[in-house]
């Protein structure tokens, strides 16, 4: 007869449960320290041996329906307060309209993806390499030993004795041709890290490599490659020229230029009255690479070219200052969707 109030005055109390804090008086008041259920099973023991275990079960059948009408309950308060939320705000889920801005890729990653869908349609791989590197692979495999001084156009950022952020994605190179052998034709476009700050550099940027190594590769496939990406990237009427320069990692190495997209040559504020706009350098593999990882420098041979993303999305776009790049301001973020 005790269970079967219980239960009748829990079912009604149930009933009339409005909020979520009265349901949980009335679990406290079945099922807490002194509720009424854990009462009678506290009276287990006063009964006779054979009684208890029907006893026993009874309690416990009605603890389980209790808590299941509980929970059932917790629901149905749940929902009804999130239609309640819904219908105060004056919210109306059936009206088919735009609420919010759409939103676009950064102008660095429009730039990164276009050449990189570029490079894939002419047969190269994308290559991903650590941007935490030894310093063997970020120097002395690319023909950089401790006391060359050419580190010093490189000023790096050295977390520990030998481990630094790369300063170049030049170190996906060789750790690709360490494993793979000829022919090999790779992109590898990352993050770069150098101590550099002013309205055209930044201590992180942007690079992209490139990599052919074969048989009887030579300076002309590089400037034709080189043509194909300035014609793609700037225009069909660009033109590109060489200029001597050097890099310890190519041989011969050069700085690329392309005519003015915006003058056409004759002078203008975006190449500075010169015709033309330094984009990138390039040059030979250098023997001396080919040999630390492991390539025949006598049977193989290939080019090498490395490109700022940063600075191309900076020139097509007009851009005067990288950290517009890096400040995420909504209103030039908006002119590139």
């Amino acid at each position: 007869m005790e269970l079967n109030k219980i239960r009748q005055d829990a079912i009604q109390k149930l009933q009339n449960v409005t909020t979520e804090r009265e349901l949980a008086e009335i679990k406290t008041l079945l099922f807490g320290k002194t509720g009424e259920l854990t009462g009678l099973m506290r009276k287990l023991k006063e009964l006779p041996a054979d009684e208890k275990p029907a006893a026993g079960k009874m309690i416990n059948d009605l603890r389980v329906e209790l808590l299941s009408l509980c929970d059932e309950k917790e629901r149905t308060l749940h929902i009804n307060a999130i239609e309640a939320k819904l219908n105060s705000d004056g919210i109306d889920l059936s009206i088919d309209k735009p609420f919010h801005t759409v939103g676009a890729a950064h102008p660095v990653n429009q730039v990164r993806k276009k050449l990189v869908d570029y490079f894939i349609g002419n047969g190269y791989v994308v290559y991903d390499s650590p941007e935490i590197e030894t310093d063997y692979y970020n120097f002395q495999a690319l023909n950089i030993p401790p006391d060359h001084p050419a580190r010093d156009m490189q000023d790096t950022f050295f977390i520990s004795d030998g481990i630094l952020l790369r300063t170049q994605t030049s170190s996906g190179q060789i750790r690709l041709m360490e494993k793979n052998k000829p022919p090999i034709k790779m992109i590898c476009p990352g993050r770069v890290f150098r101590n550099d700050d002013d309205s055209t550099h930044s201590p992180v940027f942007h690079q992209m490599e490139g990599l052919v190594v074969d048989k009887h590769v030579t300076l002309c496939d590089l400037k034709g490659t080189l043509e194909g990406f300035a014609k793609f990237i700037f225009g069909d009427e660009t033109e590109i020229r060489f200029r001597p320069s050097y890099f310890p990692f190519t041989e011969p190495s050069v700085e690329v230029d392309v005519s003015c997209f915006n003058c056409h040559g004759s002078g203008c504020r975006v190449c500075k009255n010169t015709g033309w706009i330094e984009i990138l350098g390039a040059g030979m593999v250098n023997r001396k690479v080919l040999e630390n990882c492991g390539i025949d420098p006598d049977e193989y041979s290939g080019f090498a070219f490395g490109m700022g993303l940063d600075r191309i999305t900076m020139i097509t776009s007009a851009i005067n200052d990288i950290k517009l790049l890096w400040e995420n301001d909504v209103r030039f973020l908006r002119m590139f969707r």
